[in-house]
Order: structure tokens, then sequence, then C-alpha cells
């Protein structure tokens, strides 16, 4: 019977070699870019169009509500 030390280590070995074989588990740094962008965006949009878009919302609250 192989000692815990050997078999944590072949299991680690293993892992590696599974990781290594699957070139397609995504891409974090490009995950991240895109929500700072998004988010960026957002804040673009809002500065540029928050007035006419809380007048639209508040057109539309008044209509739903019978204001």
């Amino acid at each position: 019977m192989k000692p815990i030390r050997d078999h944590a280590r072949s299991w680690w070995q293993h892992r590696i070699e599974q990781v290594r074989a699957e070139p397609e588990r995504g891409d974090v740094p490009g995950w991240v870019m895109v929500t700072l962008m998004t988010a960026g965006l957002v804040v673009l949009i809002w500065a540029l169009a928050g007035e006419a878009l809380s007048q639209v919302f508040q057109t539309a609250m008044d209509r739903v509500l019978g204001a």
C-alpha cells in the first residue's frame, strides 16, 4: 500500500494532467474585461441619458397607476 503522501501526490499529478488536457476551460481575464466594459457602458448611458430615462420611467408608472 502506498503512503498517504505518495497517494496525494499522484492524485495532484493526475488532476494537473486533466487540466492541461482541457484547453477550453474559459478565459477569466476576458470575462473580467467584458464585465468591466458592460459596467462602464451602463455608467456612460446613465450619465448621458439619466434624466430622460427617469422621465420615461415616471411617465410609465403614472400611466400604470392611473395618475
